[in-house]
């Protein structure tokens, strides 16, 4: 009787173990030598979704920019960004960029109804300067981790106000007191982390903070490791967060017989080396300094801003919008228009190929601003 009930117990919870893992079959792909594990796995049945998900808007149309045009500091007060583009240029681009993130707000999200353009009443629209700003800079001076698809605020808005991944530094959990006043936050399962008790924070010390991301020394203890159990579990949380966010697996940037080895590791280790450089500083930069300019809804628990990583372009694909060239068709967020402009003179349309709802549709915003010089 013992053996029935055991054998029944087993058939019971057989199912519910197996329910945490991912039914076969995979797709497979060999990226190293036979026999060394190098090989990238991935699921249909969650790829699938995720990549028919990430789609491109129907871009605006470009309307050719006659010499001597004249540029939007010109045309509108107080545009401290974007200002060195032609007026119908800053036109399309903010017409894109309200499509980008504010499509059900449209204009008014940013600016305020009944005031001028050159109004800063609603924070949103200083909030959205910065990030301008911070795209140029981006797809300018992170051309190793971007390159040469660039960004744009799609990327990671995705037609939403607010990513959708964006994170806050976690309040660390309550001491329990005696020997273990702190633990770090091991064994409190982080959805960064993924779901992992790697520690409740495996964002904040790397992409915030510059800390070493390291799993082991040179030498064995005391000598020469500069690497703790913390440290490493700490780095191993950033990794399962970077796996995840991008839908690969460890092999993607390193080589099963020495994780370490930069010597061995594919390529992509560099750029994802570059990416987390390139996260540490926007947030730094750009996303820190706009705290006191958010209201208090917006900010974390700790009082902090929304602080961008790498699941926040990526979406949980390696290529972010599986690698759409961006910058192709949105030229003015490369950098200043002198110099992104020539690139894309050659190839510049005949006014006679651009559509004329596209044309009529910047003309009527143009026309609207022009009688009354208006901030931007």
């Amino acid at each position: 009787m013992k053996r029935i009930h055991t054998a029944l117990l087993a058939a019971l919870l057989g199912p519910l173990l197996l329910a945490g893992c991912e039914r076969p079959p995979m797709e497979s792909t060999q990226t190293g030598y036979r026999g060394t594990a190098m090989g990238a796995v991935v699921n249909p049945r969650i790829a699938g979704p995720i990549e028919a998900a990430q789609t491109l808007p129907e871009p605006i149309a470009a309307i050719p920019v006659a010499p001597g045009a004249p540029l939007a500091k010109d045309s509108y007060q107080n545009v401290q960004v974007l200002g060195d583009l032609p007026a119908t240029e800053f036109t399309r681009t903010m017409l894109a960029i309200t499509a980008w993130v504010a499509p059900k707000q449209g204009c008014a999200y940013c600016h305020a109804p009944g005031e001028a353009l050159s109004s800063d009443k609603l924070y949103t629209k200083v909030v959205a300067r910065k990030m301008i700003a911070m795209t140029r800079h981006l797809n300018a001076d992170w051309k190793a981790h971007v390159a040469p698809t660039g960004v744009t605020c799609y990327t990671c808005h995705r037609g939403e106000p607010v990513p959708a991944q964006v994170w806050f530094t976690e309040p660390a959990p309550r001491s329990s007191g005696g020997a273990t006043t702190d633990s770090g936050g091991q064994n409190h399962p982080s959805l960064q982390a993924g779901l992992t008790s790697l520690g409740i924070d495996p964002l904040t010390p790397y992409l915030l903070g510059n800390e070493r991301i390291r799993v082991a020394g040179p030498t064995s203890l005391p000598t020469g490791n500069v690497a703790s159990i913390r440290q490493t579990e700490g780095t191993f949380g950033l990794m399962v967060h970077m796996s995840k966010s991008l839908g690969v697996n460890c092999t993607h940037c390193h080589n099963t017989r020495s994780h370490a080895e930069w010597a061995e590791s594919p390529l992509t280790r560099t750029k994802a080396f570059h990416g987390i450089n390139m996260a540490r500083d926007l947030n730094n930069a750009y996303m820190v300094p706009l705290t006191p300019t958010f209201p208090a809804t917006r900010l974390g628990a700790l009082g902090d801003v929304a602080k961008v990583s790498c699941a926040t372009c990526h979406q949980g694909l390696n290529k972010p919008l599986k690698g759409a060239p961006l910058l192709k068709d949105h030229p003015a967020l490369a950098g200043p228009w002198g110099t992104v402009s020539a690139a894309t003179a050659a190839a510049a349309p005949d006014s006679t190929a651009v559509p004329a709802d596209a044309v009529a549709k910047v003309a009527q915003v143009v026309s609207a601003t022009a009688t009354t010089p208006a901030k931007r």
